[in-house]
């Protein structure tokens, strides 16, 4: 049985679609964007969220930056497909966005002051893994993106793309001989 909640929008598996949105600044040296969680507002989160019915994961992204981040910009590759299963099942569609604008004021600032900030790769991945790991993870998956191998050595392909398909079992720690 399917919750019957417009959002976010559940599988027929039980679980939520979700997207998030990697935006990268290329000026200045290359650095992502985070912004604060609205249940946390000391601690920071890659932007993203719920889609709407009916709404692709890539428009999905790019919506949810605007509101979340206040930026805009080029949507590029989609990074990986995450799978995360555990009480709850999620699937989340990871997006790169190049930055090609900046809004002083936008939605979430406005309405929950939520607030932005620029790290180096690197910065992000140890803010993230204290309280949200599986973002940290998708920066990692961006890391090896840009590798020769395009990060496919350690993950395989979905059938006709280059996207990354990553279950948890994959990402758990687990000694690869297991998974």
């Amino acid at each position: 049985v399917l919750p019957s909640s417009p959002n976010p929008v559940f599988l027929r598996f039980g679980g939520k679609e979700r997207t998030v949105c990697i935006c990268l600044k290329l000026w200045s040296g290359l650095q992502v964007l985070l912004v604060s969680s609205s249940r946390y507002p000391d601690q920071w989160i890659v932007p993203g969220g719920g889609m709407e019915p009916e709404e692709e994961p890539d428009g999905a992204a790019v919506r949810e930056v605007y509101e979340e981040a206040g930026v805009k910009g080029k949507l590029g590759r989609l990074l990986g497909i995450f799978e995360q299963n555990q009480d709850r099942k999620h699937r989340t569609y990871v997006y790169v966005l190049t930055v090609t604008e900046i809004l002083e004021d936008w939605e979430d600032s406005v309405n929950i002051g939520r607030k932005r900030e620029w790290f180096k790769v690197e910065d992000a991945i140890k803010v993230l893994q204290c309280h949200k790991p599986v973002h940290a993870e998708y920066l990692e998956k961006l890391k090896l993106g840009c590798s020769p191998t395009n990060g496919n050595s350690t993950v395989p392909s979905l059938p006709d793309s280059n996207t990354l398909f990553v279950t948890a079992a994959q990402t758990s720690g687990l000694p690869s001989s297991v998974r």
